[in-house]
């Protein structure tokens, strides 16, 4: 498990990862898509542009330090949230998106 990031510290490690390093989508992500008409091509987009402004959560079932990157793709009508947890310092697992008023 990768330690607990402040917000600038994931934000830096998650474009790391984008640029460099490994992103696995989870099946979930794909369901959430689909179920919230969500483009996963914005999901992306705020992954990249987006901003952390909640610290982290512990999950505690999985033992993983998660993250709600937050923005509005180009567009799009609402604001965008998209929850990831970093697997290792180069490896950024997606786990679920949202509208922003869910």
């Amino acid at each position: 498990m990768v330690p607990r990031l402040s917000r600038s510290e994931a934000l830096k490690l998650l474009r790391k990862c984008l640029e460099s390093g490994i992103v696995e989508y989870h099946p979930h992500f794909a369901r959430r898509c689909r179920d919230r008409g969500i483009d996963p091509l914005d999901a992306q987009y705020v992954l990249r542009k987006g901003v952390i402004y909640d610290e982290a959560e512990l999950d505690v079932r999985f033992q993983e330090w998660r993250y709600k990157v937050e923005g509005k793709p180009p567009d799009a009508k609402k604001n965008l949230k998209v929850v990831i947890t970093f697997l290792e310092r180069d490896e950024v697992l997606v786990i679920t998106v949202m509208l922003d008023n869910q």
